[in-house]
């Protein structure tokens, strides 16, 4: 089988032009496969159905997660096509077998006080700190992907009564924000905005240090930036702060329909992860905090 596997990845290689990555992933996957049916006398060319259900256990068995299962098993049928291509056998013995679910992991949020020493981070007495502030300040006020964040122009924020209007992603929507995001756009437009951007013909909202519109790998940076300033020891990235806006906006008492619109969710069943991680920090609560939970 070792052989048949270095023309497999061959194949990939030259053929395929697969990355270094899924070469390596399938020759791991591939030799582990080997060294099963070797342990257990089986001719990869002559093996059933059962024979790849029987495998599938046996890594649940050796503490495999659903996700590393499904891995394996689309390599060895993806190994098993290539054979019948080759008509070195007949059959797939992985047809009709289906890949494990993978276990549901919730997203990460940040705590109410973490979003506070987050957004305190930036220097606003400083052009870029003023500009970052405003941008924190916004995301958080308003649940807006990163996208839609830095696709914001000008005329899309309107300060006076409070709302922005959001077109990003195929969901247009307005949004409210509220009165400390508000002050930092004000600062922001009037004491920074002209300093990084000499151009009047950019309608970009927030800009970069060249006057250009702020990318989302700039933002990523400047998240992760004040994220080590603040300590935090999650892993932070801007769809945790749309993420918090919506869970903190559910525990104090929003319901999931407006919360539905205000991410622009075309499904509310994309909404209601939000009740189950709301509901896990309960449980946690409750666990921590009762005298006989932990007996």
């Amino acid at each position: 089988m070792e052989k048949t596997v270095v023309k497999y990845l061959k194949f990939l290689s030259e053929e395929k032009r697969s990355s270094a990555n899924t070469l390596s992933s399938y020759r791991r996957d591939l030799l582990r496969f080997g060294e099963y049916l070797k342990e257990h006398k089986l001719n990869y060319l002559s093996i059933h159905n059962t024979d790849i259900l029987t495998y599938m256990s046996r890594m649940q068995e050796d503490g495999m997660s659903p996700a590393t299962v499904s891995r394996n098993l689309a390599s060895i049928r993806s190994f098993y096509i290539y054979l019948m291509r080759k008509k070195k056998v007949s059959e797939d013995p992985t047809f009709n077998i289906r890949s494990l679910k993978k276990e549901k992991t919730l997203p990460t949020t940040l705590t109410g006080p973490e979003v506070e020493v987050l957004l305190s981070m930036p220097k606003t007495d400083e052009p870029k700190g003023c500009r970052d502030k405003a941008m924190l300040e916004v995301i958080y006020a308003t649940g807006l992907r990163v996208s839609e964040l830095i696709s914001l122009d000008l005329d899309d924020i309107n300060l006076k009564i409070g709302y922005i209007n959001c077109a990003g992603n195929g969901t247009a929507r307005v949004v409210p924000i509220y009165a400390e995001a508000i002050k930092a756009v004000k600062d922001y437009l009037e004491k920074s905005r002209n300093i990084l951007c000499f151009d009047e013909s950019v309608k970009a909202l927030f800009v970069n240090i060249n006057g250009k519109r702020m990318s989302r790998q700039g933002f990523w940076k400047i998240l992760k930036k004040y994220k080590e300033e603040a300590g935090i020891p999650k892993e932070i990235t801007p769809h945790t702060l749309r993420h918090s806006f919506a869970l903190h906006l559910l525990e104090n008492g929003a319901d999931l329909k407006s919360i539905q619109e205000l991410l622009g969710h075309s499904d509310i069943s994309s909404t209601q992860i939000y009740s189950e991680i709301a509901s896990k920090r309960l449980k946690d609560v409750y666990n921590k905090a009762h005298p006989r939970a932990g007996k």
